[in-house]
């Protein structure tokens, strides 16, 4: 097995599947990358452009290539002494005719959870095409997840990545099975409630969403918030906080897509009942639909078999404010059945997922930075502490965890996101620019539309990704609008609002009209952007853990939600610029990215003992985040804080000689020193030990 260094995300298709990927093992190998981590391989559906709606999980995909080119990938990632981490997914497959499990009426009673009374089955969060899969039963944990432990077992596979565990019915045994059956690194795509912990999992980690949070947020000048917050009022009309509005949306969930689950849970508690008498000892349906959009985490873990739970579990359902009659039944202070406690375990991620995630984050515009996969908007950045406190625990407990910033599910790639933050350091120009963007485009609206907020968001959205292709942007909107269930939806689609808002997304990018008219503040706020960006890879890269990099982010990389960020990547001119480096190109801005990614993975693997080793956080103040590795290796960046007291110096310098990693400077430190004559003009830098 190789030794686990950094991972880079591959999203297979189609068109390019094992053998494309076969071509990019010298690149990804000279990059510094130790294993491609694979999108889902197994057979999928006909057509499948994304591989989540799996037919065959004994079967690896003949439309990528299918089993002998993936020995061949597999034989070729071992000779760059590198390895591959496959993502897997167990919690569905889809109801497809092609699909034996799904086609026998006895197998599909087995392997699914199919409702009794009406014959509906439960879904992949509200996605009829996706059954959810019984892994608590044993034979069905054989079938299913027998082939890809045998790739592992076989030496062609070093670790899994473990898509949505929550919908699962027991988390914890899934993943101790996966253990049992020789899978010794799993990490697990668990959204973390900020200030939520792991649990003691048979896991390596999570796929790193809560560092993506935290390293962004750290970049969020928390001196911005009160006239960011005052913006977003005036501009929504709406003063709501976020947890009210996200609470509302999760409700329209539960009650609109998820009532079949609702009506189910319910039944289970007075089988042979209708869904609103079964729910009378609990207040009615409504209590209990309430109960199930106001869980502030994900889900809980009790274990209804020994009436287990941890001490999370009863917070988490205290803090809902939920009815104590639902409540005293999940902790089982009251007898209910087992299936009830289960069941609604499985439900709340889906509803937080599509209501939180997929509904608030496209309606709540105060800051889109702070809208992504695991994140809170209502946290208004992040305290040097705070990061620290979560690479301390990461460190103790998972060494191995994947450090993200992009991911396949993330609503806007790092750069964007870097970009839409750097607004928070400008507080009252972001509002004058909007106020000249509602003025100048307010003649481009049809009938209302697009409205202020879709307007604010289109603004952000212009700041974060231009330059940026018509179709693109028009695309993206239109997901916008559906996600967000204000003026249009997926289920009903208002066309002629979406061709409104389609046409003004026209009119503003045509002959370059947003960069002529904003220009100014766009190259300020890309400015600030790009030293975010980088300050937070270089954090990512030295960090504990084991940094993930999305398919083509080692360069600027702007690209926004699925699908737009499945675009086709230009191998080619990646893999000219880095060669040009290697042979001692100069360094460019638009190799800033790339240079600082290979430079750092090569440290990592000249100095393996000191990324293995101990985190000691150094004080810099509020301005500046620093630390040490295993004694060895320095990181230090500049923080934008625009109401920091005085100028950030670095408290408690390191003895020794040290080196500069990418300029090779020497130096030694004093006990205090200003940490702008520390880094580079782009606000960080990373020395290593002489």
């Amino acid at each position: 097995m190789a030794e686990f260094r950094a991972t880079y995300r591959l999203q297979l298709t189609p068109s390019f599947g094992f053998a494309a990927a076969r071509e990019l093992v010298p690149y990804l190998r000279d990059l510094g990358i130790s294993h491609l981590y694979l999108s889902p391989s197994f057979q999928a559906r006909e057509g499948s452009t994304h591989g989540y709606d799996v037919i065959d999980p004994g079967k690896l995909s003949d439309a990528l290539g299918g089993i002998a080119e993936f020995k061949l990938l597999a034989a070729d990632t071992a000779g760059a002494g590198m390895g591959i981490v496959l993502d897997v997914v167990p919690n569905h497959m889809a109801t497809d005719e092609h699909n034996r499990f799904w086609a026998d009426s006895k197998l599909r009673e087995q392997f699914f959870d199919v409702d009794p009374v009406t014959g509906r089955h439960r879904r992949f969060f509200d996605v009829d095409e996706l059954a959810s899969v019984r892994q608590e039963d044993p034979e069905v944990f054989a079938a299913t997840m027998g082939f890809v432990l045998s790739l592992v077992r076989d030496g062609l596979v070093d670790g899994l990545r473990v898509d949505h565990p929550d919908g699962l019915a027991d988390p914890a045994a899934y993943l101790e099975g996966l253990r049992a059956g020789g899978a010794q690194r799993v990490w697990v795509e668990k959204i973390l409630d900020p200030g939520e912990h792991l649990r003691d999992w048979a896991v390596s980690g999570t796929g790193g969403y809560e560092f993506l949070n935290d390293v962004a947020g750290l970049f969020i000048d928390p001196a911005g918030e009160q006239a960011m917050t005052e913006l977003w009022a005036r501009v929504s009309g709406d003063g709501r906080d976020f947890e009210q509005l996200a609470h509302q949306a999760k409700l329209e969930q539960v009650t609109g897509s998820f009532r079949p689950e609702l009506e189910r849970l319910a039944r289970v508690l007075a089988p042979g009942s209708d869904a609103e008498a079964a729910a009378a000892p609990l207040g009615g349906l409504d209590e209990l639909a309430h109960a199930l959009a106001s869980l502030p985490i994900y889900r809980t873990y009790i274990d209804p078999a020994t009436a287990a739970y941890e001490a999370a579990d009863r917070d988490a359902i205290e803090r809902s404010e939920m009815r104590i009659a639902v409540a005293q039944r999940l902790l089982l202070e009251i007898d209910a059945p087992h299936e009830f406690v289960t069941r609604f375990q499985q439900t709340t991620p889906a509803i937080m997922a599509k209501g939180v995630e997929d509904t608030s984050f496209y309606r709540y515009c105060r800051l889109l930075a702070l809208c992504d996969v695991g994140g809170d908007p209502s946290r208004f950045g992040v305290e040097v502490e705070h990061f620290h406190a979560g690479n301390q625990e990461r460190a103790e407990r998972f060494p191995e965890n994947l450090l993200t910033t992009m991911t396949h599910d993330a609503k806007r790639s790092a750069d964007i996101r870097a970009r839409i933050g750097a607004l928070a350091s400008l507080p009252q120009e972001t509002e004058r620019q909007w106020q000249r963007f509602a003025e100048l485009t307010e003649p481009l609206r049809s009938d209302g539309a697009p409205d202020d907020v879709e307007r604010y968001f289109l603004f952000q959205t212009l700041l974060g990704a231009w330059p940026i292709e018509t179709d693109r942007l028009q695309s993206y909107m239109e997901k916008a609008l559906r996600e967000a269930k204000r003026n249009s939806s997926w289920v009903e689609q208002n066309e002629e609002w979406e061709a409104a808002v389609s046409k003004f997304c026209a009119r503003v990018t045509e002959a370059q009209w947003f960069e002529r008219e904003f220009g100014d503040f766009l190259d300020e706020v890309t400015t600030l952007g790009r030293r975010s960006a980088l300050g937070q890879l270089a954090l990512k890269l030295t960090a504990p853990g084991i940094p993930d990099i999305y398919q083509g982010d080692e360069l600027e990389y702007r690209a926004l939600v699925d699908p737009d960020n499945r675009r086709p990547v230009d191998w080619s001119s990646r893999q000219s610029l880095l060669a040009d480096l290697h042979n001692g190109g100069a360094v460019e801005s638009s190799t800033f990215k790339l240079n600082l990614i290979t430079r750092l993975l090569r440290l990592r693997a000249e100095r393996p003992e000191a990324f293995a080793g101990a985190y000691e956080p150094l004080d810099a103040g509020a301005s500046a985040c620093a630390f040490v590795r295993g004694a060895e290796v320095l990181t230090i960046v500049q923080l934008p804080r625009g109401q920091s007291d005085g100028v950030a110096t670095l408290l408690e310098g390191p003895g020794g000689r040290w080196s500069d990693v990418l300029t090779g400077a020497e130096r030694s430190f004093a006990a205090s020193e200003p940490v702008a004559e520390l880094v580079s003009e782009q606000g960080f830098a990373v020395y290593e030990r002489i």
